[in-house]
């Protein structure tokens, strides 16, 4: 290719994502000479995430929002194809956070950089069950969550690539857990595949009333994604000492006008709960710590895992739209190319 595709951010979203909120354009390949430690990168493989959403945001976070006019922000696996820095030889496959374009330049000084991707590993694994969101999962069920054999978990956004993973660690580690999610689809997914003891179809079944069925002793911890009215009913739902690990709240990004609260935050104090949120960022140094345990988890079969594969440069803007619509099946991700031969 002599062009360098890209899809910008063209404009703040109000409310929903919509596809005018992203511009299609074509620049040339950033090729100008790599000074010492720097790489030229070609994307292969792209994931989408609920975080995007904030990140289009003018408002503070814990990464900067996405500049109006500049490429979207997206956790990526790329080739090398020019380098000045012998860790990262051409040819090789690397993880990092980089942009929605074909070509992106990474310099030495540049405090996100990429990460080595083991030679053999297919493309889509580290963005996948081998990527952020199983960390995510790994950190928030253990370390937030603090779960113990015995206890009663119930997650939201439970057929998610967060959600799945932090209910299936849930079950290895002896855990009686309960799965949220929308359709019978994926509630018989996490029922059968996952080896969670239930699911509820909050598209069909009444949450607050299939709580009280399943967990008339309480919920002990509760790994929520959702937000909401969701968390509103779980308040209500939880044991004394109950512990909320808040990783997401999809049902809040796009909300053109702030919701309301849950209006039972009293029963933080009734029941004196823990309501933690936390990032990934938080536990960067620990990643082959997690490694460890979630690899030998896949490969013995323990941890099912489910990809939703779009293709297609041109497709990148309405494969994130899916995430909002509830159209994904497992992790969202996005094919470019296959790496090419060096």
């Amino acid at each position: 290719m002599s062009i360098n595709r890209q899809w910008l951010l063209a404009k703040r979203p109000q409310g929903m994502l919509s596809l005018d909120d992203f511009v299609y354009n074509e620049t040339a390949i950033p090729i100008a000479d790599l000074a010492a430690g720097d790489l030229l990168l070609r994307n292969l493989w792209f994931s989408f995430d609920p975080a995007q959403r904030g990140w289009m945001d003018d408002r503070a976070s814990y990464l900067p929002p996405v500049a109006l006019g500049e490429p979207m922000r997206a956790t990526a696996v790329a080739q090398v194809v020019a380098s000045a820095n012998e860790q990262f030889p051409e040819g090789s496959l690397v993880q990092g956070l980089f942009d929605w374009q074909d070509y992106t330049r990474v310099s030495a000084d540049n405090p996100m950089q990429p990460h080595p991707i083991p030679t053999g590993t297919p493309p889509n694994y580290p963005l996948s069950i081998f990527g952020a969101t199983s960390l995510t999962a790994y950190f928030g069920i253990l370390d937030v969550g603090k779960i113990k054999a015995g206890d009663t978990v119930v997650v939201s956004g439970a057929a998610g690539a967060v959600g799945s993973v932090a209910a299936q660690i849930a079950r290895i580690k002896g855990c009686r857990v309960i799965g949220i999610a929308g359709g019978i689809e994926k509630c018989e997914w996490l029922i059968n595949e996952c080896k969670l003891d239930a699911a509820i179809n909050y598209k069909a079944e009444n949450i607050d009333q299939q709580l009280t069925l399943l967990c008339p002793d309480g919920v002990d911890v509760f790994f929520d994604n959702v937000g909401g009215n969701t968390l509103e009913v779980l308040l209500e739902h939880m044991s004394d000492h109950g512990r909320i690990v808040s990783c997401g709240q999809i049902s809040q990004y796009n909300a053109e006008q702030p919701n309301a609260g849950p209006s039972n935050l009293n029963r933080i104090t009734e029941r004196r709960l823990r309501l933690e949120g936390f990032i990934l960022m938080d536990f960067i140094e620990r990643i082959e710590e997690a490694m460890n345990d979630i690899a030998p988890w896949v490969m013995g079969g323990e941890l099912a895992f489910r990809e939703d594969v779009q293709e297609g440069f041109e497709n990148i803007p309405a494969t994130l739209l899916r995430l909002f619509s509830g159209q994904n099946a497992g992790k969202q991700l996005l094919k470019i190319s296959d790496p090419t031969e060096v």
